[in-house]
Order: structure tokens, then sequence, then C-alpha cells
């Protein structure tokens, strides 16, 4: 376990930045790199820099990193997650959850840049082999989101990135999946709490976490759809979603059938409140083995876990 009473930067640390930012685009010839994510001078969307930590044990790459996250380096048009506003008191790692404590002026940031500050903190720690899990304290009190619900321990996973220039800005959102029995002959209704990119369209958000399967934290859920399936491009008109998949998903897991993998989609989609309907493409095309072209919410594969 590592306590910190006061977030005091070392010497040496400083030292480092002085030269990992002062020297352009040279790189050491040796060091660790890791990804250390930025937020932007606009404060709508995160943003990564490669840094290299030169430090071996994972106290000292800790420490490290929190350098990188509380100054923003001079030649860079992004801001350090640590340096806006706020301070860092202290922080401690234990059994591979570490908590960051920082005083009362975290709290005055606006809902999006606090949600960036996150993002930025936890993608960035959660690289070091000592970090699993980050929570983040407000002067020893837990911290609560603009809907009053309480944030907890966060990885990496509960934030969505979105590719490309838009603006990035994180929402979290609370959806209903179906996946599969231990049979793969019924699906389960379980709830997924994220941020995710608001950039992405709510029903493509979806299709992802299904394809990604079951968190792990509920027993008893199985991946209803193949890993390797890709979307292709997802569509919604007049109450009709329309999921272009690629070849891929025709291919079962789990001695799922084809039809309950449809209605994972199905389903999940039409608990969205601008979805009625759902059509399925596979490369742009009805498949000929499907039953049909469009498909509504059907409950007969619905089932609840044994107690």
């Amino acid at each position: 376990m590592k306590r910190v009473k006061k977030y005091v930067l070392t010497g040496m640390l400083l030292m480092l930045l002085a030269v990992l930012t002062g020297c352009g685009t040279r790189e050491p010839e040796t060091g660790k790199k890791i990804s250390v994510y930025y937020v932007n001078t606009a404060e709508t969307k995160v943003e990564v820099h490669d840094q290299y930590l030169n430090t071996k044990t994972s106290e000292e790459q800790l420490e490290e990193t929190m350098t990188f996250l509380s100054t923003t380096p001079e030649k860079l048009e992004y801001k350090a997650p640590f340096d806006m506003g706020f301070q860092v008191l202290d922080y401690e790692v234990e059994d591979g959850k570490l908590v960051i404590n920082v005083d009362k002026a975290y709290s005055e940031l606006s809902v999006t840049t606090e949600v960036l500050v996150r993002a930025a903190v936890v993608r960035t720690l959660t690289q070091l082999s000592n970090v699993k899990y980050v929570t983040i304290t407000v002067e020893g009190s837990q911290l609560y989101d603009n809907a009053g619900e309480l944030v907890g321990w966060m990885n990496a996973e509960q934030f969505i990135n979105n590719d490309g220039n838009e603006i990035n800005t994180y929402e979290l959102v609370k959806v209903k999946l179906y996946f599969a029995n231990a049979d793969g002959d019924k699906l389960i209704a379980a709830y997924r709490e994220k941020h995710y990119s608001t950039n992405t369209p709510l029903e493509r958000f979806v299709v992802e976490e299904l394809i990604a399967g079951p968190s792990g934290q509920i027993e008893g859920l199985y991946p209803v759809i193949n890993p390797e399936t890709k979307i292709i491009n997802i569509l919604t008109k007049d109450g009709i979603c329309y999921v272009n998949l690629d070849s891929s998903f025709l291919t079962v897991v789990n001695n799922v059938s084809t039809e309950v993998a449809v209605y994972s989609i199905v389903n999940s989609l039409v608990e969205l409140d601008n979805i009625n309907k759902v059509q399925i493409l596979v490369n742009g095309e009805v498949p000929s083995t499907f039953s049909n072209s469009t498909f509504e919410r059907n409950l007969d594969y619905v089932t609840t876990l044994e107690q």
C-alpha cells in the first residue's frame, strides 16, 4: 500500500518531465511507453499523448504517472487533468484499487469537464500494473455525479472513446441488454451502466456492448454474438433500426442459434424509446436463413437467472 499525505512532486520527476516536454519529438532510448490522456483546451474531449516511464518499481511508476497528469506539457494544446483548478490532496493504492482524494474545488468543475477529467485519469492510470480500478473522493467524501448517483470504482472500459475529431462529450447511460443462458437457447436481461461518447449513436453503443459480451459481474450470463462480428453501419429511421453486420455474425458461439442472437439484438434495441422494429442485414443483405426481414420484440426467448 502506498499513501502520500500531501501531493508533492519530487525534484527528480520534475526534471524528468522537463526533459520529456522540452525535447520536441526526441524520444528517450529507454523507458516504458504509456498513453497519457489530457483534456483539450476547449474542454470538449480527451486526447492522448505518449510519455515514457523511466522508473522501475510500481510505486515509482505511479508517482511518475501522477506527475504527467498534473503538469501540462508546454508545447501541447491540452490541459493536464490534475491542473484544472483543483488540487490532489493525497492518494492511496491497495490491492489494485487507487483512491485519489481531491479538494472541494473539484466540485466546481462543469459537468462535461468533470467527466472528461475522470476519463483521462482512469484511462491513463489503469495502464499501470498495480492499478485496476480508480475512485475519486472529495476531501474524503465519496463522489456523486450530476444525476446524484455514486460514481464508485472506475476502470477504462467504463469510458467509451470516439474516433475522429468530433466533440467527444461523455454521458452516463443505463441500457438493458439480453445475453444468452448456459444452454444458449434463451436470453437473460441485464442492465449495464457506462459513460459513452454522445457522438456515438446509442443504438450502436447497445450493439457494441452485446458484441463485447457479459461483464462477468453477474454469473449465468454468456456471450450471445460472435465477438469477431464487425458493425458496418447502424441507422434508425421512422422507428426502424437498420443494423448492418459483417458475415462473422452468422458464425454462432456457445451453441447460440442465429435466431437467439437476432433477438438479443432486437430485444435490446427495442428497449430504446426511439426504436419499435429492427432489420438485421449481413453485408448489406437480409440472409436467406432469416425467418423475417424485420423483427419486433419477442419475449418468448427470455428467461430469468436460476436462483
